[in-house]
């Protein structure tokens, strides 16, 4: 056997386990799901239920659950805090990118240090400010605190994407007359569109999957996001595993849509931004 084909079946053999990990949780979680709450505690547990339930499903899908009203309220806040950090972001990034002042390695340090820091090291304090504002129990309060945390991702990597744009774009801008601005808005921005796209991504799935701002901020049981509902299932004496995992799939299913129709604009935003940083 050549030896580039031996690299070939060892590589295809490491993927297809590295795959088998990364896909058995949500298969457990779907599994579980299907299953009664006396199969799921049953020894040895089969890996696929003998009779399918779908009754955690409907529960979650009924007039009286939560679910749809915390999908509404989720995307409120998801598609808002997108917003605020990615158009923030995009003149930040730029500006890093392409001048040159001082202390400016400093902010830069100072963005990768605050992806380091725990979301609940700013609670109290953002809770001080939004409780002075008259913020909390209202939209606005977790919206601002999840673009906060997402503007310095965004800027880390609409700047390294900005960085892999070649300079002589921007020259030959200015010899057709165009000031900054201008050569940003018409030929930067659209350049940068799979940077910026990754950008609001990462911003609205970090927002959707928040639960520590949602349930702080906001104390109105109608205006929490959809995480704040797996409470639901973890009672006193029992926690009923069948309807936590029917909710956990249907609560990643519109970030597994995202990821399967922007994986285009995703692969090529992480790539091209990583040539250069």
């Amino acid at each position: 056997m050549k030896k580039e084909t031996k690299n070939k079946i060892i590589l295809l053999i490491i993927g297809a386990i590295v795959f088998v990990i990364f896909i058995f949780p949500l298969y457990w979680m779907l599994v579980t799901a299907l299953k009664s709450q006396v199969e799921i505690f049953q020894i040895p547990t089969p890996l696929w239920p003998k009779e399918l339930t779908f009754e955690a499903f409907q529960k979650q899908l009924s007039a009286s659950s939560d679910t749809l009203r915390g999908f509404k309220n989720s995307a409120i806040i998801g598609f808002g805090a997108m917003a605020i950090s990615t158009i923030l972001a995009i003149p930040a990034a730029y500006g890093l990118a392409r001048f040159k002042f001082r202390g400016k390695k400093i902010i830069i340090l100072l963005f990768l240090i605050t992806q380091m820091l725990p979301s609940t090291l700013v609670l109290t304090s953002l809770y001080i400010m939004f409780s002075g504002a008259k913020l909390l129990n209202t939209y606005m309060a977790p919206i601002l605190a999840d673009a906060t945390l997402g503007i310095p991702f965004s800027v880390i990597i609409l700047r390294t994407y900005f960085l892999s744009i070649p300079k002589e774009l921007d020259e030959a801008a200015k010899i057709d007359g165009c000031g900054h601005l201008t050569a940003f808005v018409k030929i930067m921005l659209p350049i940068a569109k799979p940077g910026v796209v990754v950008a609001a991504v990462f911003s609205f799935v970090y927002a959707w999957g928040d639960l520590i701002y949602g349930i702080t901020f906001i104390t109105d049981p109608n205006k929490r996001p959809i995480t704040s509902s797996i409470y639901n299932y973890v009672q006193q004496y029992q926690t009923l595993w069948n309807s936590t995992m029917a909710f956990g799939i249907i609560a990643i299913f519109p970030v597994i849509l995202i990821f399967i129709f922007m994986q285009k604009y995703i692969v090529s935003g992480l790539t091209n931004g990583a040539v250069k940083a």
